[in-house]
Order: C-alpha cells, then sequence, then structure tokens
C-alpha cells in the first residue's frame, strides 16, 4: 500500500458576485508529519460559514483574504493521529481552525481537546461552539436584551438565528419573531418555540414583521441586512438596539449596496446599530458554555444540522449555505 494522500479544497480564482464550483480546486497533496510542537489531525467535520465569502475577495477585512492556489481554512474538528505536544496524544479529539482539508498539521496552541462523552463532536463546531457563542453574545451582551422585550431575528432557522430565538425565550422575552426563508423554515421555527415566524417571500418583508409585531420590536439581531434592517428600523421601538451579525443579503452585489432608505429613524427613535466579531467576546465563553451546555442537557435548546458527505462536496455545501440550502448548521463530514 502506498503512502496516504490528503485531499485538500484550494481557491482557484476570486469569485466576482456569487461563488461558483470553478473557483475552487480538489488537489492531492501528501500526509504531512507533524514538528515540534504540532499534531497531525485526522479531520472528521468540518463548517462552513457565511463569513467566508468575504474572506474571498481580496479585500481589507477584519480577517485576512484566503490566497489563491491555497487550501481554504476555518472551524475543523478532527482525530490526533500523531502528536509531538506535550498534552496531546493520538486518539484525542481537538477543535481547531484548519478545515476544508482531510489532514491538517496543527500548532498545538491552536488546537483544544473536546470531550466526545459530554456532547456530540459536531457540536462543538455550532451549539457549544463559535456559532452558540455568536448568539449568545449578540442577543445579551451587544444588544442587552431585557426580559419583557420582544426580539426579531433574520435567517432564523440558520445556525446562529435559531439560537438567538431560543435563547431569548429562555432569558425572558416576551415575543420573539422570526424570518426565514421557506414554509418548511417557518414551521421548524414555530416547533423551536419562536412565537411568529414568516416567509420573507410571501411579501414585502416591512408587512409581514408589521403583522408579526403590531406593537413594534425592541430588539433586532440581524443576520441579513438589506430590506431585513430597513423593516426592523420601522418596527423599532424607541432606544431600541440592534446587533449587526452578518448582512448575508449583500455578500454577492457586485455594486455597493443601497443603506436602508429609512437611516433617519435612528435619530428620532435614539437607537444603537452595533456591529460585532464573536471573537472580542471571549470573556463570556465560561459562562456561555455553562449556561448552554446546561440548556442542552435538560432539552431546553434544540439545534439542527445539515450534513454534506465528502471533502470533494465542500464547495457544494458552501454554496448551498449562502443560498440558504441548510437548515442549521451547515456541515461537511470527511
Amino acid at each position: 500500500m502506498g503512502a496516504p494522500v490528503n485531499r485538500e479544497i484550494h481557491l482557484a480564482s476570486r469569485p466576482h458576485g456569487w461563488p461558483t464550483e470553478e473557483n475552487f480546486r480538489l488537489v492531492e497533496t501528501e500526509v504531512p508529519k507533524p514538528g515540534p510542537g504540532q499534531l497531525l489531525v485526522r479531520n472528521r467535520y468540518m463548517s462552513v460559514d457565511p463569513y467566508m465569502r468575504g474572506r474571498m475577495d481580496d479585500v481589507k477585512s477584519y480577517a485576512p483574504p484566503f490566497r489563491l492556489d491555497a487550501p481554504l481554512d476555518g472551524g475543523a474538528v478532527g482525530e490526533v493521529v500523531a502528536s509531538e505536544a506535550d498534552g496531546f496524544a493520538p486518539g484525542d479529539v481537538v477543535l481547531h481552525g484548519l478545515g476544508w482539508r482531510e489532514y491538517a498539521l496543527v500548532e498545538a496552541r491552536s488546537a483544544r481537546i473536546v470531550d466526545p462523552d459530554l456532547a456530540p463532536v459536531t457540536t462543538y463546531l455550532h451549539v457549544l461552539g463559535m456559532t452558540g457563542l455568536t448568539a449568545y453574545a449578540g442577543l445579551l451582551d451587544v444588544a442587552g436584551m431585557r426580559p419583557g422585550e420582544t426580539v426579531f431575528v433574520s435567517a432564523a432557522a440558520g445556525a446562529v438565528g435559531s439560537l438567538v430565538g431560543q435563547i431569548a425565550k429562555l432569558r425572558g422575552a416576551a415575543r420573539v419573531i422570526g424570518s426565514a426563508g421557506s414554509p418548511a423554515k417557518v414551521a421548524r421555527l414555530a416547533a423551536l418555540g419562536f412565537d411568529a415566524a414568516f416567509d420573507y417571500h410571501d411579501g414585502p418583508v416591512r408587512e409581514s414583521l408589521k403583522a408579526a409585531a403590531p406593537d413594534g420590536i425592541d430588539v433586532y439581531f440581524d443576520n441579513v441586512g438589506g430590506d431585513h434592517l430597513e423593516a426592523a428600523l420601522s418596527a423599532m421601538r424607541t432606544h431600541g438596539r440592534v446587533a449587526v451579525c452578518g448582512m448575508i443579503a449583500q455578500y454577492n452585489d457586485t455594486a455597493p449596496p443601497a443603506a436602508p432608505r429609512n437611516l433617519s429613524l435612528v435619530i428620532g427613535k435614539r437607537l444603537t446599530l452595533r456591529g460585532f466579531l464573536v471573537g472580542d467576546h471571549e470573556a463570556l465563553r465560561g459562562e456561555f458554555v455553562r449556561e448552554m451546555s446546561g440548556w442542552l442537557r435538560e432539552g431546553q435548546v434544540s439545534y439542527d444540522e445539515t450534513v454534506v458527505d465528502g471533502i470533494e462536496n465542500a464547495p457544494a455545501a458552501f454554496l448551498g449555505l449562502l443560498r440558504g440550502e441548510n437548515l442549521g448548521k451547515m456541515l461537511v463530514r470527511l
């Protein structure tokens, strides 16, 4: 038998507008060997996330752009097969940031051992990981949601949005409203405990939101931007807050997006719009893990996963994510 082969997904070209399969390339390489302080990890699951679209463009942003003709990266969980670092042994399951490849050469300082007996390993890529902390910090710290308030969440059937709605209810929100992109997703939001949900294809978002929240909203968790943000500004009560997590509606636009036409409402309503990055909220991680693991243990939080098999299908999984084909977290099983 020959030496095992490592398969990686490289960025072959930078997209203009919507990415296509042609922007990616499947490349075979040799399986690397770890040096001092390094681990060789056989990845089992990897995450695809909306923020990755921005890193495909060669522009200045909060994260460096992906390099051409090199593997992409992102959250992954896998098994250590060789270790040259203290504290790690073959068989350990670790969380790290070098997805989009079957075998990863990981600096031990960038890896964290996770317990597969405590929770399914995939949950460390979403509900117990970055996705969950994003929802928790954005709703409770950035937007400062208080008991008795009304919360609106866009892309509410996605990995982040579905958790935002559930956390809001657990923390005492009076009413939680979600928007999603299909009747099946709207039905899922009802099952998750949302008080109201609508399909944004059914009509203008502003009208759907007004029907769902006739008395207005206090908090908007924004994953979409565009018409959803505009609708939320119209529905906001005085001193309302917007946590701006993402604006997936315009990630693939080739022309600059128009700002919400009613942005002047920020003045009279004394609104707060605050963008945030999950990395700024690491201080909350301990509190978040304790509270979220308790909710999971007690069956108070549910989550969904959409799993695509095979490294060769990672680009298709990412494109499907951008088109909204996922329910909950989009993962690739390697």
